[in-house]
This record gives structure tokens, C-alpha cells and sequence, in this order.
């Protein structure tokens, strides 16, 4: 008969079993529990072995769920340094503030968030007071991802140690009059306290695995020693459905990123309910950290729960916590002792024996306010195991209650998010509750006072001594006087001037051939950051490879297959090139972390991240405007850029919408340059703007997104002439007129205007020769690098005139006195070129590929768009044709000839 017990061999891991015997022993011994004490004493058993094995060293799969009890038991807590009373009144000062300001703000309907901080005091109280290092402590101190909802307690706190003031607290929310403190963390609205912008729910969790991993980045290439520091990232438990929170976990644990900590706040509550009403989130989170190599710590139950997990001489309370739902365990909070009497206890007899020896007052304190988040001591044993361990990064899932002193009326309820103030009451009883000094007299006109223990209290003294000791305040943001980086030589860029000749070159090609010079230049080579997300081959960077080395915490412990090849796979410890992998997202948080170096390291880094121009700001925009947030400075390029140049590739690969989206954006600067030579100009422009000497009135918090084609074409020389430089950086220029290209009109031929940007460029040009052979027409050739810069420059324009400054728009100023009407071509949606069609006097019209792309030939695709060459001459013909400059007949006559 066979032993449905069993292992099938189905299951094994097909290793020979070298003592079967001794296996039908064990395997016998794990029945006998199961029989006589029951099977979840069998399992505690096996849970015990497992975790005996991996400390041991023994090579087993990791348990992904431990018990729902903290992993630190209380025996072994560390004591809390420091003085806890004191550190306690603090806390009480803040939670107060906090809540004042949103309450006082509510009065003009700006809304603002209580509940959050009031769940994760504790979590960020103990953090500045034992483990946060400021800036002026060893390598750059700390990076603090603060919870964009807990705004309001960091706010108290700069409140306290003096670095707020009422009037900044009263403008909360109220930024108009300049003295507003913004909704939610944001380096371009208070730039000297916050680093990084969290609101944008799951990008603080990407952003701080890829902040951790360039700390490496800069001390392994000995740019600078930043192994003291240590990222902190404050989550929701509700944050961590974003598929952005937990991206790149995997990346975190196999590079070993040491220097990392998440403190998930598990208030089990996200803004219209539970996170899993029907689950528990806290085991969820811990089997997928732990799964991907994370170490996790649960923080979960404070010490009044150390009475309860004594007498629990069964495990049934452990079996009990692991069963119950969150939504239950939200219930509880807001429930009577006879309710959690009957619901909790009263499922299984050895509970409901142990309630029989619990106050109602116990079982009250255990549920409605005993969690491990809430308590200083566990807090502070928490990140004192976190920063101590090595060889893994650390999660710390902290459980809380969202609205924690603020009252029954907020405490765990559904809709405490969307609650925006307390009644003087609710403040009245929170100021008991806390043993604040604050009088009812204090309450003026039924306004909630602020509260402060004055600047020489020893409240706010204990407060400045801790953070002294800990490296100066934070958060904080430093803004570093760096000198300008020295201009990289001329000649990089001057070897663009002369064309290419007959030799075919897109202009991917000549961006990474430009990029080339400059990593070679002595004094800023090494701060160039190449991003890339395994596609470097595609845009011919594999010759970077051997030379620059890709960036790889554990250098090359295998022999490349290419080895034997010039331009072979290097991977290296100070590697230069960072190769992402397919990770869009990821390889965008890495050019966030460069591209801000200048202020959180005071180490000026050069980032290009080199992408499908598809697979950019259509993927990661919302990244792009975390980039702008966070005063970022680089390049993007967007290669294999426009709708029609992928032959083949159709629909999901053809952009024709990246500068539509990165005009939405104002720290972009967008360029469609069609030359290499543009190419040089706008990257030593950018270069000079973000990194050399500024301007008056200039802002250097600016980032360059340039587009660049695959299609190789004979590259032409720089024009000569002045302003071609100016005009490249403004956005307009003219390359050429009828006369200078050499074609044959008339003297009084009626001419039009024609203006392309990138690859359209080429087919502009061939439209030229086109209307000049065939139709008599004479044509200016104008290259539009940025019609987005000249759309700005314009609006900048009208609202100089209204206040009441004479300014004329740039293109108006480029395109003054030039004959005809202006037709413009891009590889873009016809709003592209729209942009500036207001402020152009002549009469206007566009071309643009519009729609959804297709897989083609480069030509045919062109046609089907309606801006190749020929659709060109057909579009000049039409306007000159309403302007009675040509026979209407020769519209008629062209479309046919073409056959379009």
C-alpha cells in the first residue's frame, strides 16, 4: 500500500538519496508529531530546522513567511539610548504641529494629510534622534525618501529646531506669496530642505535602490568615499502596489546593497480602505522581499503584547495573529474589549482560557494601541539591526495605525485619509492625551494654536545636540558652490564642421562618436555617465566597452565569449558604462541619481542616458518629471528617433510623439538636430549651461533631451556665416537659400519657405531641388532644432509685453523679411511644428506623420504619411497656388505626376 504521506518522486530534486533509511526516519519522526502534538507543533518544528540549517550555512531554500510576531524578540531589544522621556516630548510637540497646520490650512480648502505622520512618528522621530546623518557628517550623510504624506510631521520638526517659522507653517499648501512650504517634498519648491520628490507614488522606492547603487558607483570609481552613507526609504504599505516599489529589489539584494533600508509604514490601510482586506499585507511583503534576498525585520506588536505572548503556552495566539485578515485587524481597533473578546479570543478554547486572564484595560492597550511602530525602543532595535547587517539590504515592515492619537473619530477609519482637520475638542483631548502645556485659553477665536517650548528649551537644545552629533539637520539639501568644470577642447567638437563627405553617418553615430572624444578628456572624462539599457549595441557604443569598462560591483568573474574580439563584453569594478538591462524605469533612475550628484554628494556628474526615442518619455515620463523635480542636469537622446526611420519595426517602435510630451515639461530642453555639427553645438551648449559658467539670470537645473535618427546620410559641412551657432541654440537658422544650394530659378520666381527639423531635413532638401527643377519654385532651406526652446522663447515674449517691455520673439526676429509663406516638415505629429505657428507672420502650414506608425520601408512609410520629398512640393505648391503665386493646375498636375 503506498504511504500517502510520501514524498512523490515528482517533488524530489533529483540528488541521489545516499541513506534511504535514514530519510524514512526522519520522515517518520515528522508523522509521530503531526499524530501526537498536532500538526501545527510539526510545523513550528520544521520552521525551527529550516532556520537552523540557514544559520548554519547549509544550503536550503529560505523560508519566504515567518510567524506574524517581530523578528527581534524583546529579550534581545538593545536598549534606547539617549533620553526617551525627552525624545518623547518632542515627538508629542511635533505630532501637535502637524496636525495644527493642517487644521489651520483646512480653513481655505488646501487640504492636507493628518493621519499618516500621526501613524509614523515614531518611524522617522527615532530616525533623526540615533541614525540620520546630516551633511556634515562622513561622505554625504544620509539620503531620506521621505513619505510624501508625512510632509506635515517633517515640517513640525524643522518647526521645533528652528528652522521653520509660524508663518511658514500658516502657509502650507500656499506658495503663491513665496514664503509657502509645498503639499509634499519637492526640491524645487523649498530647495534647501528636501532631496528627493516621493509623491509620485512607487518612484521613491526605484529611486532609492538606484541612489544606494551609484553611492557605489562614485566610491568604487573613486570619485568620491561615500560608503558612510546610508539610504533610508519611507513606504506605504498601499505605495507597494506600484509595480515602480518593487521593480528593483531583485537588483538590491544581488548587488548587496548593503547601505539600504525600507521602512514600510503597515498601517494596513491605504486611501479608501484596507491594502488587503481579505490577506494579510505584512506576510506578503515579507515572503517577496525575502524572496528576492532582502534581510526583513517585522515590527509589529509592542511590549504590552509581551504579557499575551507568555501565556501563550499553545502558539494558539500565533496561529490566531497569522490567521486574522488585515481588515479585521482594522475592525479590532475600533471595536470594545467584549468584541475582541468574542471575535478574537473566542475562536479557540486555549484563546478564550488566556481572555479569562486579560483586563479589559489589557486587551484594550494590546489592540488600540500597542504596535511595534509605535514605540521608540522597538523602532530604534529595528534600524540598529538594519544598519549593522552586511551583505544584504534591509526591510523593516513596521505595523501602525493610520490616525494614532488623533482620536477615535480618526483612528483606523476608512475615510482618515481624505480628513483634513480635528475640532477644537478632538485637539483637546489629543493635548491630554500627549501632556502638552497648552491652555484652553490658547484657543483663540476657535483657532488651534501652535505649540513651542521655546528656543532655549531643553526640548528644542536635546533636539540641535542630537542632530550635531549626527551631522547637522535633516532632511536638507545642499546646494554646493562647484566650481564650473572646465570646458572640454575646441576640437571635439569642431571635427563635426567640416561634414563627412560622401561617407554615410546617422547621427546616433555622431553623438556617441562626440561622446567618445569627451570621456577622453582629462579633467571631466571621468564624469561622464553613460546610461544605456541593453541596447548599446544598437546604437554602435560596443566600442565603449573594452575602453570604459561597464560598471559591476563584483568586476568579471567569467571570460567573455568575445574575449578574442577588439571590442569585447568588459565588465569592471569601476566601470564607467551603466548597462541596465531591459529597465527603462531602472536606467531612469539612474540618470536621476547622477544627474543630481552636484547637490547630494557636491560631485558634479555628466550623465547621457541613451534610449529608444519610443521607449522614453512615452514609458518613463513620469520619471522625467521626477527628474525636473529633483533639479537634475544631463542628457537624454533618444535614438532611432521619428515614425517612419524604423523600417520595419512599425507600430510599438515608431515615435512620433517624444517632443510633444517633453514640451510638457519645463526643466526639458528639446532639440531635433538634423547635423552633426547641430549635435556638437547643443551638447557643448549644454555642457557650458549645466556645468560651466552661467549666465546672468540663467538656471542651470535644466536637463537637454536631443533626438537622433539610425538612417546614415552624408553628413554636410557647418554653414559659414554669423549667428549659425545662436541660431542652433535658439532654434532656427537658415541652412541654405535656392541661390546657395545651387539650383536654377528664375529671378522673379515666387518662392516659399520650407522648414525641417532632424532626419526631415534630408527630405526638404531633396523637395528644394525638386520645385527649382520641376516647378520653377525658389525655396529656402531653414533647420529647426528646437521648436519647443522657440514656442518658449515666444511665450517669454508676450508675457514681456504685457508687462509692458517691447520684445520680439526670436523666430519672429530669424524669420523677418523672408519671401513667401512657411511650410514645416517633421518626423512628428504636425503639432510638433504647430507650436510655433502663432507667432510666425508669414502665412503657415505643416506637414507631420499623424497616426499610428506601420512597418515599411523608410520611403514607403514616408508616402503613406504624407512627407516625403514629393508630398513636400505638392504642400508648397498648394499655398503658393491660395496665394496666386502658381497655377492652381500645378497641384493637380504634381499629385498626379507623383502619384499621390
Amino acid at each position: 500500500m503506498t504511504d500517502p504521506h510520501a514524498i512523490q518522486p515528482s517533488a524530489l530534486d533529483q540528488l541521489p538519496d545516499r541513506d534511504p533509511e535514514e530519510t524514512a526516519e526522519w520522515q517518520a519522526s515528522l508523522d509521530a508529531v503531526a499524530r501526537e502534538a498536532g500538526p501545527h507543533r510539526a510545523a513550528y518544528l520544521m520552521r525551527r530546522t529550516l532556520e537552523r540549517a540557514e544559520a548554519g550555512g547549509i544550503a536550503l531554500p529560505k523560508l519566504l513567511e515567518t510567524d506574524y510576531v517581530n523578528t527581534i524578540p524583546t529579550s534581545a531589544e538593545p536598549g534606547l539610548p539617549g533620553d526617551p522621556e525627552m525624545e518623547a516630548r518632542i515627538t508629542a510637540w511635533n505630532r501637535w504641529n502637524a496636525a495644527a497646520m493642517v487644521t489651520r490650512g483646512s480653513k481655505y480648502g488646501v487640504g492636507g494629510h493628518i493621519a499618516t505622520f500621526a501613524s509614523a512618528a515614531w518611524l522617522y522621530e527615532t530616525g533623526f534622534n540615533h541614525f540620520f546623518k546630516g551633511k556634515e557628517a562622513d561622505g554625504s550623510g544620509d539620503q531620506l525618501y521621505i513619505q510624501g504624506h508625512a510632509s506635515p510631521g517633517i515640517y513640525a520638526r524643522a518647526f521645533l529646531d528652528g528652522r521653520l517659522n509660524e508663518a511658514h507653517l500658516d502657509n502650507f499648501r500656499q506658495e503663491s506669496g513665496g514664503n509657502g512650504l509645498p503639499s509634499y517634498p519637492h526640491p524645487r519648491r523649498l530647495p534647501w530642505l528636501w532631496e528627493f520628490p516621493t509623491v509620485s507614488m512607487g518612484l521613491g522606492p526605484l529611486s532609492a535602490i538606484y541612489q544606494a547603487r551609484f553611492n557605489r558607483y562614485l566610491t568604487n570609481r573613486s570619485i568620491k568615499d561615500v560608503s558612510a552613507s546610508h539610504v533610508w526609504a519611507f513606504l506605504g504599505d498601499g505605495e507597494m502596489d506600484e509595480p515602480e516599489s518593487t521593480a528593483a529589489i531583485a537588483l538590491a539584494a544581488r548587488e548587496e546593497l548593503d547601505n539600504l533600508t525600507f521602512v514600510i509604514n503597515c498601517n494596513l490601510q491605504r486611501l479608501d480602505g484596507p491594502v488587503r482586506a481579505n490577506f494579510k499585507i505584512v506576510q506578503e511583503l515579507e515572503a517577496q522581499f525575502r524572496g528576492a534576498g532582502w534581510n526583513v525585520i517585522k515590527t509589529l506588536w509592542g511590549t504590552a503584547w509581551d504579557e499575551l505572548f507568555q501565556l501563550d503556552t499553545t502558539g494558539a495566539l500565533v496561529r490566531r495573529l497569522r490567521e486574522v485578515p488585515d481588515a479585521q485587524i482594522q475592525t479590532y481597533q475600533t471595536r470594545g474589549a467584549a468584541y475582541i473578546r468574542e471575535d478574537f479570543f473566542g475562536k479557540d478554547p486555549a484563546l478564550a482560557e488566556m481572555a479569562k486572564l486579560l483586563s479589559d484595560d489589557k486587551i484594550l492597550e494590546c489592540f488600540h494601541l500597542s504596535r511595534g511602530g509605535h514605540e521608540a525602543r522597538k523602532v530604534y532595535a529595528a534600524y540598529k539591526a538594519a544598519v549593522e547587517h552586511k551583505g544584504a539590504p534591509t526591510v523593516i515592515l513596521a505595523q501602525t495605525v493610520k490616525g494614532h492619537t488623533l482620536g477615535e473619530g480618526f483612528a483606523s477609519k476608512n475615510a482618515n485619509h481624505q480628513m483634513k482637520k480635528l475640532t477644537v475638542d478632538e485637539f483637546k483631548t489629543m493635548r491630554d492625551l500627549l501632556g502638552l502645556p497648552i491652555k484652553d485659553s490658547d484657543f483663540v477665536d476657535g483657532v488651534v494654536p501652535y505649540g513651542h517650548p521655546g528656543a532655549d528649551s531643553p526640548e528644542v537644545r536635546y533636539l540641535q545636540e542630537r542632530r550635531a552629533a549626527l551631522g547637522g539637520p535633516a532632511p536638507a539639501r545642499r546646494t554646493h558652490a562647484l566650481a564650473p568644470l572646465p570646458a572640454p577642447a575646441e576640437k571635439a567638437f569642431a571635427s563635426f564642421d567640416k561634414g563627412s563627405g560622401s561617407q554615410n553617418v546617422a547621427t546616433t553615430m555622431a553623438f556617441v562618436r562626440l561622446v567618445k572624444d569627451l570621456v577622453r578628456e582629462k579633467e571631466t572624462g571621468k564624469r561622464w555617465v553613460p546610461i544605456v539599457p541593453d541596447e548599446a549595441r544598437t546604437f554602435g557604443m560596443e566600442s565603449l566597452f573594452p575602453s570604459l569598462g561597464i560598471y559591476s560591483p563584483k568586476g568579471q568573474t567569467y571570460e567573455p565569449v568575445d574575449r578574442d574580439q577588439l571590442m569585447y563584453y568588459k565588465e569592471a569594478e569601476n566601470g564607467q558604462i551603466l548597462n541596465e538591462g531591459i529597465t527603462e524605469a531602472g536606467s531612469m533612475a539612474d540618470f536621476i541619481a547622477a544627474s543630481t550628484a552636484y547637490a547630494t554628494h557636491g560631485e558634479a556628474m555628466i550623465p547621457f542616458y541613451i534610449f529608444y526615442s519610443m521607449f522614453g518619455w512615452q514609458r518613463t515620463a513620469d520619471q522625467m518629471w521626477q527628474l525636473g523635480d529633483q533639479l537634475g542636469r544631463g542628457f537624454l537622446v533618444g535614438a532611432t528617433a521619428g515614425r517612419t526611420t524604423l523600417t520595419g519595426e512599425g507600430l510599438q517602435h515608431a515615435d512620433g510623439h517624444s517632443p510633444v510630451i517633453a514640451a510638457t515639461n519645463p526643466a526639458a530642453l528639446t532639440y531635433d538636430p538634423a547635423f552633426a555639427y547641430e549635435i556638437a553645438v547643443i551638447v557643448r551648449e549644454g555642457l557650458r549651461r549645466m556645468y560651466g559658467e552661467a549666465k546672468p539670470g540663467e538656471d542651470q537645473n535644466v536637463f537637454y533631451y536631443l533626438t537622433v535618427y539610425n538612417e546614415p546620410l552624408p553628413q554636410p559641412a557647418k554653414p559659414a556665416g554669423l549667428g549659425i551657432d545662436e541660431g542652433i541654440v535658439k532654434g532656427l537658422y537658415r541652412f541654405n537659400t535656392a541661390e546657395s544650394a545651387g539650383v536654377t530659378v528664375a529671378a522673379n520666381a515666387p518662392r516659399i519657405q520650407l522648414l525641417g527639423s532632424g532626419t526631415a531635413i534630408h527630405w526638404t532638401l531633396e523637395a528644394q531641388k525638386l520645385l527649382a527643377e520641376e516647378w520653377g519654385v525658389a525655396s529656402d532651406v531653414w533647420s529647426a532644432t528646437s521648436w519647443t526652446e522657440l514656442r518658449r522663447d515666444a511665450l517669454e515674449a508676450d508675457a514681456a509685453l504685457l508687462r509692458g517691455e517691447e520684445r520680439v520673439p526670436y523666430v519672429r526676429q530669424a524669420l523677418q523679411g523672408a519671401e513667401g509663406p512657411v511650410l514645416a516638415v517633421s518626423d512628428y505629429m504636425r503639432q510638433v511644428p504647430d507650436q510655433i505657428a502663432q507667432w510666425v507672420e508669414q502665412d503657415w502650414s505643416s506637414l507631420g506623420a499623424d497616426g499610428f506608425g506601420l512597418s515599411d520601408t523608410r520611403e514607403a512609410a514616408r508616402r503613406h504619411f504624407g512627407v516625403d520629398a514629393q508630398s513636400i512640393v505638392v504642400a508648397a505648391l498648394a499655398q503658393l497656388a491660395k496665394r496666386g503665386e502658381v497655377k492652381a493646375t500645378a497641384v493637380k498636375e504634381a499629385r498626379e505626376k507623383y502619384g499621390l
